[in-house]
């Protein structure tokens, strides 16, 4: 199992109950949680045309702020018709594992939703209260898409405050309505899709004169109207429509899916922080014609109130004082960013950073002034010279303060740096990864701890070793340009807690 696996992850809290040991799959007097594990995992699956599964850890601390809430919501939809059962595995758990593997199970909590006996595998994109659980879920169910025959069906159905996808027919058969049904099922966790025989009792439906794939939404032009039905072509269509030129970052819980939509997507991701409150009118129209002029060109923009993504500036290590603020990230979280930026200087600042002309931003800590503790301090500014420059053999350990994991290997690495203090040719250090950036294309740190090594040739190698002293110097020694005698460590699978490189959507 990847380290990257055992994480508590930000995007989704749901919490469930310490596992059942019975033979038959069955919740305690009074949760209607269902208990799953490695036992019972595919056979209870399988029963089930439609089942949600949670794979949680005990020790998350999202996944224990929203028990609650997910037990309530599997109360309600216990009753429901057709069932919608609820349940969780401790993907924790040594036994389970292979299943958490199996779906790909990158954080906690993840859900996903099974249908079909298990066939039909898709992510949970809903809210995280009771009430919002159920009334998602329940539009899991059933047909992806709703006939409109009316006036009251299409006020009913239509919601002027979130996208609308709408298909247009001459009569509800034939390739494109087929084509049509099968992407609102692809898309339901993300879209609301309808259909209909009378363009006209959509807005401005008179203007439609085929069949017709209509996009409503409540930002930019709000009708857009599409002919291809044919499905990847509807949903590259979908993808694009439904992005807003600039997506906006303030209190308003509307604009949540949009924010989400924006961190989530492999574009960079130019950021514009102000003070909406005097500041707003000035940058907003300039700011949305660069948006406009590098549509489709790599650039996903956002305009953030500084009040409201104040999780985004911890984040980024940057202070609130530098608004109005312009920060690009690009996807290897690389940094580019203009304090005190003038409305003015927007168009030429970002065509500079197009022509590779602005400076990436690296933060870090201020390098030690004493730095005599068995295993050295590394910040950013001093990775080069201590690591890259230093003609050593250095383990380097990437750390976050708050790992539960980093704070059980600390004392194990004073060991390893004490036996080695002798020896000059090599350092063993450690680095704050919530502080300092590190080049990502040369680490790939997924998770807490990530431990690398560098020969003093400049030979690269991820730990990935038992975390036991003797392991550890054995692969020190095994690795270091001038080997030792010695036993290679076995690599084994190590627990790590795990980045959300998003982590301050939990702002929202």
């Amino acid at each position: 199992m990847e380290a990257r696996v055992w994480s508590c992850r930000l995007a989704i809290a749901v919490a469930l109950v310490a596992l059942l040991n019975v033979a038959v799959v069955q919740a305690e007097e009074g949760e209607k949680v269902l208990t799953l594990d490695h036992s019972n995992f595919s056979e209870t699956v399988s029963k089930h045309d439609f089942i949600v599964v949670e794979f949680y850890a005990p020790w998350c601390g999202h996944c224990k702020a929203l028990a609650p809430e997910y037990e309530k919501a599997a109360s309600l939809l216990s009753s429901h018709e057709p069932a919608i059962v609820l349940a969780k595995v401790d993907a924790n758990d040594e036994a389970n594992r292979e299943l958490a593997t199996e779906f790909q199970i990158q954080g906690f909590p993840t859900i996903k939703i099974l249908k079909n006996g298990g066939k039909s595998i898709q992510d949970y994109k809903g809210p995280r209260e009771a009430d919002g659980i159920v009334d998602y879920l329940k539009r899991q169910v059933g047909p992806p898409s709703t006939e409109i025959n009316s006036a009251m069906d299409a006020g009913n159905l239509i919601d002027e405050t979130k996208i609308s996808i709408v298909g247009v027919f001459p009569k509800f058969s034939g390739d494109e309505f087929e084509n049509f049904m099968a992407l609102a099922e692809k898309l339901r966790s993300d879209y609301d899709f309808a259909h209909t025989l009378d363009a006209k009792l959509l807005p401005r439906g008179e203007s439609v004169k085929g069949p017709t794939l209509r996009l409503l939404k409540p930002f930019d032009e709000l009708v857009v109207d599409f002919e291809d039905f044919q499905v990847d072509a509807m949903e590259k269509f979908i993808e694009e429509a439904s992005t807003p030129i600039v997506t906006i970052w303030d209190h308003d819980t509307r604009n949540h899916p949009y924010i989400n939509k924006f961190l989530e997507s492999l574009s960079d991701k130019a950021m514009l922080f102000v003070n909406f409150s005097t500041e707003h009118d000035s940058f907003q129209p300039k700011y949305k014609d660069v948006a406009a002029e590098y549509k489709g060109k790599g650039i996903s923009f956002l305009l953030g109130d500084v009040d409201a993504s104040r999780g985004a500036f911890q984040y980024f290590g940057i202070k609130e004082e530098q608004a109005p603020l312009l920060l690009i990230l690009k996807a290897n979280r690389q940094k580019y960013l203009e304090a005190n930026i003038e409305p003015s200087q927007i168009a030429s600042w970002v065509k500079n950073y197009v022509d590779g002309l602005v400076k990436p931003f690296i933060r870090s800590e201020p390098i030690p002034v004493v730095n005599n503790e068995p295993v050295k301090v590394a910040v950013a500014d001093s990775l080069q010279d201590m690591v890259f420059n230093s003609g050593k053999n250095v383990l380097l350990e990437f750390y976050a303060p708050w790992c539960g994991h980093c704070k059980q290997l600390a004392p194990i690495l004073d060991e390893v740096a004490i036996s080695f203090e002798n020896d000059p040719d090599v350092i063993i250090a450690k680095l704050d990864a919530t502080v300092n950036d590190f080049p990502n294309d040369t680490f790939d740190v997924q998770g807490y701890p990530t431990v690398y090594f560098r020969s003093a040739s400049g030979n690269l190698l991820q730990y990935e070793g038992e975390r036991t002293k003797e392991d550890i110097i054995n692969f020190i020694q095994n690795n270091r340009d001038k080997p030792a005698h010695s036993t290679s460590a076995k690599p084994e699978s190590t627990e790590s807690e795990s980045i959300d490189t998003n982590s301050f959507k939990d702002e929202l």
